[in-house]
């Protein structure tokens, strides 16, 4: 099964919370991690007549493979990283200080970008739903939820489209549930399971945003 793209992905996702009885969980917040989540949010949002926001995660790549995640970073917490990636790769923390160094200037960058002077939603004793336009390694919704922990919610869940069975154990770990529309036998990257997976853009966020 492939979506036609992240607006039909968020569409079946609102389908499959429904599905699971989401739809009457107290005060619930929708956060997309941007920006590929954004899009998906807004849609999930749209259909369950739930309030969205924003949620800026950046992932830590591999030097050299920028697209395999092998940290990320939420807010101003310190950087998380997958211990197993780390060892496997045998790249430690210190030589990726640049590396952290680069991605959470750009983190703070697109977080003053996209809220300016708006204030942060309220997440405490709320029901926050983290999205996503899918899970391979599941290391920057594990730093969102860590992250957003430490703001005590009431429940705190991560819904994707697609994601890798693996992926859904290591972030189910941090959160109280996964929901997931499709959880491939064989995984190979996000991208695969949609037929337009284009990138987004500054722009394409402050557009759902408004």
């Amino acid at each position: 099964m492939r979506f036609r793209d992240r607006i039909d992905a968020g569409r079946q996702l609102a389908e499959r919370l429904l599905d699971r009885g989401v739809a009457d969980l107290p005060d619930p917040l929708l956060l997309g991690l941007a920006r590929g989540g954004v899009p998906v949010a807004e849609r999930v949002g749209v259909a369950l007549d739930w309030p969205w926001d924003v949620l800026v995660v950046r992932k830590i790549g591999a030097p050299g493979w920028p697209e395999v995640g092998v940290g990320a970073l939420a807010g101003d917490d310190p950087p998380l990283f997958d211990d197993a990636s780390l060892a496997t790769l045998g790249l430690t923390p210190a030589e990726l200080a640049p590396d952290v160094a680069r991605e959470r200037a750009e983190l703070h960058r697109r977080a003053l970008r996209y809220r300016g002077d708006r204030p942060a939603p309220v997440i405490c004793d709320r029901a926050v739903v983290v999205v996503d336009d899918g899970l391979a390694t599941g290391i920057t919704a594990r730093a969102a939820c860590t992250h957003l922990r430490a703001a005590k919610p009431a429940r705190l869940l991560v819904a994707v489209p697609v994601a890798a069975r693996e992926a859904i154990g290591v972030v189910g770990r941090v959160c109280d549930e996964v929901i997931c529309v499709e959880v491939p036998r064989f995984f190979g990257a996000v991208g695969e399971w949609y037929q337009d997976f284009h990138q987004l853009t500054d722009e394409d966020v402050l557009h759902a945003l408004r």
